[in-house]
Formats: structure tokens, sequence, C-alpha cells
């Protein structure tokens, strides 16, 4: 449905907005006898209308969860005022002050529901709103077909239509749940992936190691590769390799006779040349220099 605002005697704006409520009074909207109800829910894209604001000072008497699902929408919390970005998912909590708002700029189309219920603060704590108002859930279209389920569950009320939107909504949250789970999952397996090519490095740092090469071996395209080890490490992994090297090749420098040639060779430079050019890069004095300046 879109609607239209005018703001003067010559200017009208629109605003795409589906809606659907229960009638129910302030009371039932705080029932905890029940174990979850979709009390309203609905959606809004702005048109052409310049923004769009809520403000609640006292809230309401239910649970709200608004879904980005593309642009952004300012919403104001403890923390201050923050922009939040598509795929995220922003909760307040029954009687917590609302206030947030949609620029035009901004492209946001925003899904939003009210629910209560002796359910909600398991369901909010196993998909992750543990003392956090904003939770990054993804992009996903399948949220959005679930909020539109609710919608029209409510608005063409049929036989079991409470029970459907609020199974509808019990889905969103197991969803918001699984990718939670497999975010962090997906995070430790990179984890483990990088932990496993530092210990190669620092194994076989003697040895020519390619940075494609490993990455190709291990399956792993090198720009993803780079970049993870990078946020992982604090470098990229060629500036790690050389900084193993060059580490090395100090303690070889202080603590034994070796010729500079013989030690770049151990830590992995056959040229002397080369090794000594990457030494004086790394540490601001060549090889021999260096060892001079242990000996003085």
């Amino acid at each position: 449905m879109i609607q239209y605002r005018k703001s003067s005697e010559r200017s009208v704006f629109a605003i795409y907005t589906n809606t659907a409520y229960m009638n129910l009074s302030d009371n039932e909207l705080e029932n905890y006898e029940i174990p979850l109800r979709v009390n309203c829910c609905g959606v809004y894209r702005l048109i052409s209308l310049p923004s769009m604001s809520t403000y609640r000072a006292s809230g309401r008497s239910d649970y709200q969860i608004l879904y980005v699902a593309s642009g952004k929408a300012v919403f104001t919390l403890e923390s201050g005022e923050i922009k939040v970005p598509a795929g995220s998912m922003v909760l307040y909590t029954p009687h917590q002050t609302q206030k947030y708002i949609y620029y035009l700029e901004d492209k946001p189309e925003v899904y939003w529901v009210h629910f209560t219920g002796n359910e909600v603060k398991e369901l909010l704590q196993r998909a992750g709103f543990i003392d956090i108002s904003v939770l990054y859930t993804g992009i996903s279209s399948r949220y959005q077909e679930l909020f539109s389920n609710m919608i029209r569950e409510i608005q063409l009320p049929r036989p079991c239509s409470e029970e459907l939107s609020a199974l509808y909504l019990k889905e969103l949250f197991y969803l918001i749940q699984r990718q939670i789970a497999e975010g962090s999952q997906n995070k430790r397996s990179i984890h483990r992936e990088m932990e496993k090519a530092v210990s190669y490095f620092h194994e076989n740092f003697t040895r020519s190691i390619q940075i494609e090469t490993y990455a190709e071996e291990h399956h792993m395209s090198t720009c993803w590769f780079i970049r993870s080890f990078k946020q992982y490490v604090g470098m990229p992994p060629g500036q790690y390799l050389t900084s193993i090297r060059i580490s090395k090749a100090k303690e070889l420098l202080e603590s034994t006779g070796y010729s500079v040639s013989e030690i770049g060779s151990i830590v992995g430079y056959e040229n002397p040349l080369y090794f000594s050019r990457i030494f004086k890069k790394q540490t601001g004095s060549s090889p021999t220099e260096y060892q001079k300046g242990l000996k003085g």
C-alpha cells in the first residue's frame, strides 16, 4: 500500500506501507500467560517522503524487533545515536524509550514486529540478544518472507492465524540463532586455518615459500588467504614470513660465527645481496653493520 503525506499546499510525499494489527488492549500486550503472540507487524519503505520518525518516550508494553532489509536507518539507543546498516536487527524491550528515523537518502526498507509471551526471553537469548540491542544477522530474503507471512496472517484472519503468525516469528528466531552459530563456526574455522599457516611458516621459513602456492595447496584463494591472515595476525603473510626470517637471522648474527652469506642461506635467502637488502630494509642496517655493532 502506498500512502501519501502532504507537507504543504504543493508538496505531497509517498511512503510504501504494509501493516497488520491485532485488536488488543494495553493489558493484553503484556500478557505473559501465553507462550508467544505477534501483536502487530509491518514494513515501511520511503518512496519520496524525505524522512519518517518514531518517538515513544515510554516505549510500548511489548517487545519490538526491527529488521533493516536494505539501506540504513538511524536509531537512538542507550549508547547514543547510531546508523544501522542493512542486515541488522534492532531490539526494543517493554517500556524502553523508542526513537528512530528513516531518511529517504539512505533508501531504507524496514520490517518490524511487536510481540509478547512467556517464551520471549529464552528465544531472544538463544538468538543472541544478550545485553545488546543491535544484532547483525545478515541479509536474507527468508527473513522478509517470514515478516510478510506474519503480516498476511494477521491481515486476513483464518483458523489458526494467531498460532501460525507466532510460528513464523519463532522460525525467525531460529534462523537468527543458526546464522549466529554458523558465523561463529566460520570464524573458528578461519582461525584454525590461520594458526596452521603461522605454524607452517615458523617450521618451514628456511624453504622457498610462495604465498600463492600455499593458498592453492590448502584450497584457498590467494586474496582471501592474504586478507584473512592480515586480519588474524596484523600483517600480510609475506611480511610475516620475512619477519620470522629476519628475527632468526639476527639471532644467528648474535650467537654464531657464520658468515653473512651462510646466515642468509640458512634463513631462506640464497642470494646474499638480496638478503642484505631485505635485512637493511627491516632493521635499518646491513647484516655486516649489525654484526659489527654487536662487537662494538
